[in-house]
């Protein structure tokens, strides 16, 4: 059954403050953005097999299709969306409608932040 976008919304703010975990699957041990964006939608189980650099477009794109996500054209609140952080790294998050919370290794943290956002934008998944 589909998630609601309220219900998947708020598993997302219910993540914020929990700290980066590179592979992180818990809040109360941490979490990475696949760990958060897998929180959110309710998913499991959540691969855990990737590197950390190094991502590939084609395998994310069939994790999530193989989850019941559809590539969007464009945004809105609820969606999931890839970013491309750096040379081979990929990185996902939530989209409020006004923000994006996603897990910010920098900061060691699950964050909200505000549009506009820093990276190129690869890709747009809604259910």
């Amino acid at each position: 059954m589909r998630p609601r976008t309220e219900d998947i919304l708020a598993r997302a703010r219910a993540a914020i403050g929990a700290r980066y975990r590179p592979q992180g699957r818990a809040i109360e041990q941490g979490l990475d953005c696949i760990g958060l964006v897998a929180l959110a939608l309710d998913v499991r189980p959540v691969p855990g097999d990737y590197a950390l650099r190094g991502g590939s477009d084609r395998r994310v794109a069939a994790e999530l299709r193989a989850v019941g996500l559809t590539p969007a054209e464009s945004m809105t609140a609820g969606d999931v969306l890839v970013f491309r952080t750096g040379a081979g790294q990929l990185h996902l998050g939530l989209f409020t409608g006004t923000a994006l919370v996603h897990a910010d290794a920098g900061l060691r943290r699950v964050v909200e932040r505000p549009l506009p956002l820093p990276w190129p934008l690869i890709g747009i998944w809604r259910y």
